[in-house]
């Protein structure tokens, strides 16, 4: 009980604190494994779990790679098809077959288990690459490709290591284990591929007959993709992460049914299982394995970062839409993770079991790949997609629903203020006096998928309809997160807001308890401006109050570093000098008119970076 308490704790406070500290988690999962196991031997994860932890982790990984599959889009296959298509074929062989003769001339490792060994390390998977994505933020293009590479290549990485172990294992000579390779090849992508089919197939038509109801849905798609993983297993070995990736795929595509439910549940148990995979697989290593690593591993693995990577990118990307630019950062983008972890981890045990030379040697120096590309790629993504100049920036802008008055009076404020905007409304005359005002802005619904979010994290529903507010809150939490979506308050003839909005249907209030619409924008038409000043420590915020006659309503705070926060009911803010307000007054008589319509030029970098 123990033991498994403080490896929830521990998955979960790493990522807590990676989202504090702005790095990926990935590193902090890796330190808190390292701690824990091989440097204090707190705990010992054989012991914890027994022979379950290899039944365990193999679970864990088809959930993953079920949720990966269900966020792929084929449209995005349009711009990148050819890029995925190259890098999980062209580019397998390339790695495996630089990084076998790079093992076989640095590591001493007998000629079969350099071929084992680099087919281990082909795959990347999006247990390292999607938390990588998150932090660092690309072109779509790019980030499209690197995630359908991710998702496919460990199935496709696990096939070919348990062919080659195959041949390892049941034939001696070449004419043999090239037949054993190319049959097992085609069973293990049948039996995979149909039984993914099935699956969905199953999943799709039960939910679409109603045959299964709502509170059953996120058990009922798990148990099914545990089914489909386990019977693909049984009938041809670690072909179930391909009929789970393939399960995932169709049934995220499908247009017939509503998946956010499932989506949302699977997002979930991907990061709680992410955590502990990770801790407890790096808690396995002991000390004594690192006397395998030494100047000719290190050799090895900087050959595998400069050499193999760029070099399978490159070939693949050939005559590709991607810029430049865009493939040099995928040359740098190859981290190994829990599938490499899991299949050297069972691989290694078959041959040291059967006294296969070196078999022993296979756990560590996987690892050791894994810790280094690891935090290599996480230490240099960031910076190196800003020197590419492709990272999209901070996503600290607002997208505002509606484009009325009041809406426009409060974007003008943001966007002159230095602070990206987007005002969504389906209003065709709100829209067309928004872009006379030069307001970036969108003619749409606010729930469509085709608004780009480029540089935009934070939502202000300003809507006359507190329900469409509150809808609008709802579909943008897991875009957004709860703390960045914010709504008017109803009315206040109510006599509790959360009479007419329960707190789990609805954002964080903005402005003030009676700052709902109608109140709002009855302030506006009588003689209502949106004014932004700057506090000094002569003109203070009660100087300001005061010369407004205490008509004002804080809306926005900008501190000295630009950081522009909403004012929201449930947080207090003390308005200090240095800072720059935005508040809703009352004009005093002799205050000039904003003129109607403005020259705004957009700002520079405002499009989404796109280099292709």
């Amino acid at each position: 009980m123990t033991g498994i308490t403080v490896l929830v704790f521990l998955g979960v406070a790493a990522q807590w604190l990676a989202w504090r500290l702005q790095v990926p988690s990935i590193m902090l999962l890796l330190v808190f494994g390292l701690l824990i196991g091989p440097v204090s031997g707190l705990l010992n994860p054989d012991a914890l779990f027994g022979d379950l932890l290899p039944v365990l982790v193999s679970l864990g990984v088809a959930v993953i790679l079920f949720e990966g599959g269900l966020s792929l889009r084929l449209e995005e296959l349009k711009y990148t098809g050819d890029v995925v298509r190259n890098l999980i074929t062209v580019g397998v062989i390339v790695t495996w077959v630089t990084g076998g003769v790079l093992a076989y001339f640095f590591l001493d490792l007998p000629l079969l288990l350099c071929a084992l060994f680099a087919a281990i390390l082909v795959v990347s998977g999006p247990t390292v690459i999607g938390p990588l994505l998150r932090h660092v933020r690309l072109p779509h293009n790019t980030d499209a490709a690197l995630e359908w590479e991710s998702i496919l290549i460990d199935p496709i990485g696990a096939l070919l290591a348990v062919l080659v172990f195959d041949v390892i294992v049941t034939s001696s000579s070449l004419a043999g284990g090239t037949m054993v390779f190319f049959i097992g090849m085609v069973k293990m992508l049948a039996v995979g591929s149909a039984l993914g089919l099935g699956g969905a197939y199953v999943l799709i038509r039960m939910i679409k007959r109603f045959w299964i109801p709502d509170y059953l849905y996120n058990p009922f798609s798990l148990a099914l993709v545990l089914v489909v993983f386990s019977l693909s297993h049984f009938l041809a070995e670690e072909s179930g992460l391909l009929a789970v990736t393939v399960m995932g795929i169709v049934v995220g595509n499908q247009k017939s049914i509503a998946l956010r439910d499932i989506i949302e549940f699977k997002e979930d148990l991907r990061v709680l299982i992410i955590s502990l995979l990770f801790i407890v697989l790096t808690a396995r290593l002991e000390l004594a394995d690192l006397a395998f690593i030494d100047f000719r591993a290190l050799a090895f693995i900087i050959l595998l970062i400069v050499l193999c990577r760029p070099a399978a990118v490159m070939l693949s990307a050939m005559g590709s839409k991607l810029h430049l630019r865009e493939k040099i950062f995928m040359s740098f983008m190859a981290p190994r993770g829990i599938v490499a972890a899991a299949v050297a981890s069972i691989f290694a045990l078959r041959l040291a079991e059967s006294g296969y030379p070196k078999a022993d040697q296979l756990v560590p120096l996987t690892f050791f790949v894994i810790i280094v590309t690891v935090f290599f790629y996480s230490a240099i993504a960031s910076p190196l997609s800003r020197v590419l100049d492709i990272a999209e920036p901070h996503p600290r802008g607002f997208l505002i629903v509606g484009a009325h008055q009041l809406a426009r009076k409060i974007g003008i404020a943001l966007y002159d203020a230095g602070c990206r905007i987007l005002l969504v409304d389906n209003q065709s005359a709100n829209i067309k006096a928004a872009r006379m005002a030069g307001l970036p802005c969108s003619y749409s619904n606010v729930f469509t998928d085709n608004i780009r979010l480029c540089g935009i994290g934070r939502l202000l529903a300003l809507s006359a309809n507190d329900e469409l507010n509150a809808l609008a809150v709802l579909h943008y939490l897991k875009i957004f997160d709860r703390m960045e979506v914010y709504q008017l308050p109803p009315d206040a003839e109510a006599v509790r807001s959360d009479d007419v909005l329960p707190r789990h249907l609805r954002g964080r209030y903005l402005f003030d308890k009676r700052a709902s619409f109608s109140y709002l924008y009855g302030r506006i038409l009588d003689r209502g401006v949106v004014k932004t000043v700057k506090l000094t420590k002569n003109f203070t915020y009660d100087d300001f109050s005061e010369y407004y006659e205490g008509s004002d309503i804080p809306l926005f705070v900008i501190d000295a570093r630009g950081t522009v926060s909403p004012v929201a009911t449930d947080a207090s803010f003390d308005f200090s000098p240095g800072q720059t307000l935005i508040a809703l007054v009352t004009a005093r008589q002799g205050d000039p008119d904003p003129p109607a319509t403005v020259s705004r030029p957009q700002h520079p970098d405002y499009e989404c970076k796109s280099p292709s």
